[in-house]
C-alpha cells in the first residue's frame, strides 16, 4: 500500500496500477486492491491536480459576493451594532475562517480526494457515509434558499420592465406554498440554468466561478459609487445600529457576531476539501484562501457597509438587501445589470457550495449506482420540497438555521481534524481508503469507526441544547465551537481509552 504523508507540499499522485478508472456505475477495471462498493471515477484520486491560487481566490469570491452573503452581512445591524463594529466583527470571523479552511484542506489536497473520500481514514470506509449524509442534507437547504434568492432577483427585473405582471408576484391571488406564480417561475428557472452548469463538469464550474466572482465586484463597487453619490459622504452615518452598547458592553456582542460570521462559512469550510484537491500544491490553496479571505472579506465588506449605510439617507430607511436596492435605482439599465449580475453571484455559490458537495457525499453512499451527477441532481431535486422561501424571510430565521447547523456540522470537523493532526499525525493509507479488506488502515469494526461516530453524539446534543433550551440561548450563537470542542475532546478520549 502506497502511503502518503501530508507533511509534503506538492500533490500526492495515487499508483493506479495498468488500468485508468472505469465505468462509475458498472465498476469495470478498478485498480488493484480497491472495492468497487468505495470506487467509480467520481470519487477517485486524481492523477492531475491543475488549479491555482487564482482559482480559489475566484472560488472564495463566488461564495462571498452574493445576495445571502450581502443580507447575512447587512443583518449583523439587527444585533445593534455600528458600522465599524459590524465590520471588525466580519474581518475577524473571516480570519478564523480562512486558518481552519487551511486546516481541514491539507488531507484532500495531498491525496487528491474528496471530502466523503477523506472522512473515510476517520469514520472508516463504511462509516464515512454518516458525516457525508449530514453534509449533503444541509447543503439540500441552502442549495433551496440560495436558489430562491437569486430568483428574487429576477423577478425585481421582470417586474420593473412588465409591471402588468405585478398580480402574478402577489401570492395571495396568484401563488400556492407560499409563493407567487411569478416567485415559482423565476425559482425553476434558476434551477434549471444551475442544473446546466453543473451537469457540464467540473471544468465547466471552475470557468463558471473564475468569471463570477470578478463580475459581481465591478457591480457592486458601481453600486456603492452611485449610493454615495446619492447620499453625499457626509450624509452617510456609521451608528446604523443605533448606540445600544457603551464601553465594553459591545465586546460580548461583537464576539457573538464573530462567531455567527464563522457559522454561516462552516458548511463550505467543512467540505472545502471538495476544491483543494483539484490544486497543484498546499502552497497554491493557502495563498488562495488568503487572497480570497481575508484582502477579499475586507474589499467585500467595506462596499457592503457603505452601501448599506447609503441606502438610509437616499431611501429613508434601512436595506440590507442589495437586490432590493437595486430595485430602486431610477435608471432601467442599472437595474437589470444589478440584479442580472447578482443573479449570476447567487448561482456560483449555489454551485460551488450546495450543488458540488451533495453530488460527492450522495455519490459516496453507493458509488456503483449513484454518479456524481446524479447526486448533485437528487439534492437539485429535494431543494424544491423544502420550500426554502419560506426558511430565509427575516434576519432571525438567518441566525437561527445558522445555529442549527453549527450543531451537525462543527462536531464533524472537530473529530475530522483531531483524527488528522493528533491521531493520523497527518499520515494517509491512501490505497486503504478504497479497501474493504479487514486487513485495511480504516477497516474498523464492521467498516465504521465507532469511536468517530460516538463523538458525534454528545457534542451535537450539548450544541443542540444550546440552540433549543431558553434557558441556554444566549450559548446559541456559539454552538458552532461549542461542536468543535465537544467533539474533538470527546474524540481524543476516547482514542487514548482504547
Amino acid at each position: 500500500m502506497a502511503q502518503f504523508s501530508a507533511t509534503q507540499e506538492g500533490p500526492a499522485m495515487p499508483a493506479f496500477g495498468a488500468s485508468e478508472a472505469g465505468d462509475a456505475h458498472g465498476g469495470a477495471h478498478l485498480p488493484a486492491g480497491y472495492s468497487e462498493r468505495l470506487y467509480n471515477e467520481d470519487l477517485a484520486p486524481l492523477r492531475h491536480q491543475s488549479w491555482g491560487a487564482y482559482n480559489i481566490f475566484a472560488f472564495w469570491m463566488s461564495d462571498v459576493h452574493s445576495v445571502g452573503g450581502y443580507v447575512f452581512a447587512g443583518s449583523l445591524f439587527a444585533l445593534g451594532l455600528t458600522s465599524w463594529q459590524v465590520l471588525v466583527a466580519l474581518l475577524v470571523g473571516i480570519g478564523i475562517v480562512n486558518v481552519f479552511c487551511n486546516l481541514i484542506a491539507k488531507p484532500s489536497q495531498l491525496n487528491g480526494v474528496p471530502y466523503p473520500v477523506a472522512c473515510r481514514a476517520t469514520f472508516g470506509v463504511l462509516g464515512a457515509n454518516v458525516p457525508a449524509v449530514i453534509r449533503g442534507l444541509i447543503a439540500v437547504a441552502w442549495y433551496g434558499i440560495q436558489t430562491y434568492l437569486a430568483s428574487s432577483a429576477l423577478v425585481i427585473v421582470v417586474l420593473k420592465f412588465f409591471p402588468q405582471l405585478l398580480p402574478y408576484a402577489d401570492l395571495h391571488h396568484h401563488g400556492f406554498a407560499g409563493l407567487s406564480t411569478l416567485g415559482w417561475a423565476g425559482f425553476m428557472l434558476l434551477w434549471v440554468l444551475q442544473a446546466f452548469v453543473f451537469w457540464n463538469g467540473m471544468e465547466t464550474i471552475k470557468k463558471f466561478i473564475d468569471f463570477a466572482g470578478p463580475a459581481v465586484y465591478v457591480v457592486m463597487f458601481i453600486l456603492a459609487g452611485y449610493m454615495i453619490w446619492r447620499a453625499g459622504w457626509r450624509n452617510i452615518g456609521l451608528n446604523l445600529g443605533g448606540v445600544k452598547y457603551h464601553g465594553l458592553e459591545v465586546v460580548p456582542v461583537m464576539i457573538t457576531a464573530i462567531s455567527l460570521v464563522v457559522s454561516y462559512f462552516s458548511g463550505p469550510m467543512l467540505n472545502f476539501g471538495d476544491f483543494s484537491r483539484y490544486c497543484k500544491s498546499f502552497r497554491s490553496v493557502k495563498r488562495g484562501n488568503f487572497w480570497g479571505l481575508p484582502v477579499n472579506f475586507l474589499m467585500f465588506s467595506l462596499v457592503t457597509v457603505v452601501t448599506t449605510a447609503a441606502t438610509l439617507p437616499v431611501f429613508g430607511e434601512l436595506i440590507t438587501d442589495p437586490v432590493e436596492t437595486v430595485g430602486r435605482i431610477d435608471y432601467p439599465t442599472a437595474v437589470i445589470l444589478g440584479a442580472l449580475t447578482f443573479t449570476i453571484a447567487t448561482i456560483g455559490i449555489n454551485i460551488v457550495a450546495n450543488f458540488v458537495s451533495p453530488a460527492f457525499d450522495f455519490s459516496n453512499v453507493a458509488p456503483r449506482f449513484i454518479s456524481w451527477r446524479a447526486g448533485g441532481m437528487l439534492a437539485a431535486v429535494a431543494s424544491i420540497f423544502i420550500t426554502p422561501w419560506n426558511l430565509f424571510n427575516n434576519p432571525a430565521v438567518i441566525h437561527y438555521t445558522l445555529d442549527v447547523l453549527g450543531c451537525f456540522i462543527g462536531p464533524l470537523y472537530g473529530v475530522l481534524i483531531v483524527d488528522f493532526y493528533l491521531v493520523k499525525r497527518q499520515k494517509v493509507v491512501l490505497d486503504d481508503l478504497y479497501s474493504v479488506s479487514e486487513k485495511g488502515a480504516y477497516w474498523y469494526r464492521n467498516g465504521v469507526n465507532y469511536r468517530a461516530v460516538l463523538a458525534l453524539l454528545p457534542a451535537a446534543v450539548i450544541a443542540m441544547a444550546c440552540v433549543l433550551i431558553p434557558a441556554l440561548q444566549e450559548a446559541a450563537n456559539y454552538s458552532w465551537f461549542v461542536g468543535v470542542l465537544v467533539g474533538g475532546v470527546v474524540y481524543r478520549l476516547l482514542v487514548r481509552a482504547k
